[in-house]
């Protein structure tokens, strides 16, 4: 697939809490297509203390709209910088970039997506696709408080949501892991982004109940395109790069201790 560099316009900018920013994105001719589970990576040339590019998932592709939204989590200088960014903006961006999360092989399969923190943000993409194929999947979203879940009226159109907090102002009490829905409903499927712990408890459950699941892996990565190395992952099939042969790799591929 064909990758490109350049200065997207900035639609909107909406702050959807302290530490978390949407930004919808497009440019003058037709942006090109995407897949769930792909991502950019961004210049952030508002911080003058950050030197290398920001990896962020593709939230959601609307090509009626010609508008790429990503979901930014203000961690360091680069992320924080992309706050401060309004309507009219340009942010430079290397995309679309990486592989993507398998699709539904047939209609009535029950796909489950689970999303902790900022990791929902490529679920809600995935999501779309899945329902553009006549599969509503179930979102099992995790988050600390109910003020940390974002998008949800967003999710509820696409699929059945349900919801762990950590505080239990929202939704079931405790972990993703933890919540009633896995005891209580079989998939076919599962498709996983956020901490990795996170991802390695629901690789456990899986594995465990003989279910085929991918994980959408967060390593650190400079360049993007599998030039510097800094984002490679031991699995059964040697070192890969996540940015390149990833981020999506099928859990049977990780040597996680699981």
């Amino acid at each position: 697939m064909k990758k490109y560099c350049q200065d997207l316009t900035v639609v909107s900018a909406e702050h959807l809490s302290d530490k978390h920013t949407l930004l919808k994105l497009t440019r003058d001719e037709a942006l090109p297509p995407m897949q769930p589970g792909q991502f950019v990576e961004v210049r952030c040339d508002g911080s003058a203390s950050t030197f290398l590019r920001r990896p962020i998932s593709i939230n959601y592709f609307d090509p009626e709209r010609n508008e790429m939204w990503i979901l930014v989590a203000a961690v360091g200088d680069g992320t924080k910088s992309l706050m401060n960014l309004k309507a009219g903006d340009k942010l430079n961006c290397i995309f679309p970039l990486g592989n993507h999360f398998t699709l539904a092989q047939r209609p009535d399969e029950k796909l489950l997506l689970v999303g902790g923190g900022v990791g929902i943000a490529p679920l809600l993409f995935a999501g779309k696709c899945l329902s553009k194929q006549g599969v509503r999947p179930s979102f099992l979203l995790g988050a600390r408080s109910a003020k940390d879940l974002l998008e949800l009226d967003l999710f509820k159109q696409l699929g059945d949501v349900y919801v762990t907090t950590e505080d239990g102002s929202l939704g079931e009490k405790g972990f993703v892991t933890n919540h009633s829905i896995l005891k209580e409903q079989s998939f076919d499927r599962i498709c996983t982004c956020g901490p990795k712990p996170m991802m390695m408890a629901v690789a456990r459950y899986a594995s465990h109940a003989s279910i085929d699941c991918e994980a959408s892996l967060e390593n650190m990565m400079a360049c993007g395109l599998g030039a510097c190395l800094c984002c490679v992952e031991k699995t059964t099939e040697g070192n890969l790069r996540v940015c390149k042969d990833g981020p999506v790799f099928n859990i049977n591929q990780l040597l996680w201790q699981i």
